[in-house]
């Protein structure tokens, strides 16, 4: 089975307590204090302050004649396993190829996948798939655990590997304006196209479920009139 996602109360325990906690004024000891903003003082600073634009993370020829739209979590096992199954053969086939215009757009099933795709983009368009690619590989390392501060530690280890340095880390774990932006995306996107699992597919427009390469290839091929 794919992953089932619910929108919008999903979206407020998010912004308004699932991200803030990263940055929480420090006790005497170094550790966070127990307190998190209310809704109503996200909603505050939500609407007071412009969001940021959250851009599509974009693969292969713009002129490219198919249009591959995939929805995925960086938490959700069958995402992980259409990357390592699925993604590196449309990426050699088609994405490298000029057939494929591919974009990722992040669901955001909990706090964990949020905090990922803050780091993946951290990163900016040019490391974003490299650490994508990370954070699925080893999915089961950095997302296992119950406790949210060794999950973002977890996630620094990748930033680090991937390059960046520990300021440039926390910066955007702690980039409030930008984690309500990326829920607000995320909700415009998935109604607009009706997703509610993942990983979902939009082929030129058309949406498809999870899928084996050979399916995916004959519908791609089928857009080609191959």
């Amino acid at each position: 089975m794919t992953r089932k996602l619910g929108l919008g109360a999903l979206a407020v325990l998010l912004v308004a307590a699932g991200v803030f906690w990263l940055s929480r004024p420090t006790g005497p000891d170094g550790g966070a204090l127990l307190r998190a903003p209310m809704a109503a003082e996200a909603q505050e600073t939500a609407e007071t302050a412009p969001l940021p634009a959250v851009p599509d993370m974009v693969l292969g020829n713009a002129d490219a004649p198919v249009t591959v739209v995939e929805y995925a979590s960086f938490t959700c096992p069958h995402c992980a396993r259409f990357h390592d199954e699925v993604f590196g053969n449309l990426k050699r086939d088609y994405i490298d190829t000029g057939k494929v215009r591919f974009v990722y757009r992040e669901v955001y099933f909990d706090r964990y996948g949020l905090w990922a795709a803050m780091l993946a983009r951290c990163g900016g368009e040019t490391r974003y798939f490299g650490i994508s690619s990370m954070l699925f590989d080893k999915q089961q390392d950095w997302a296992g655990s119950q406790d949210p501060a060794e999950v973002v530690e977890n996630l620094k280890a990748i930033g680090r590997t991937a390059g960046m340095d520990d300021a440039t880390i926390q910066a955007c774990l702690q980039d409030n304006a930008m984690a309500q932006a990326m829920v607000a995306t995320y909700q415009t996107h998935a109604t607009t196209h009706g997703v509610e699992a993942t990983p979902t597919l939009i082929i030129d427009g058309e949406k498809h479920g999870n899928m084996s390469y050979a399916d995916l290839t004959a519908l791609i091929d089928g857009k080609l009139g191959g």
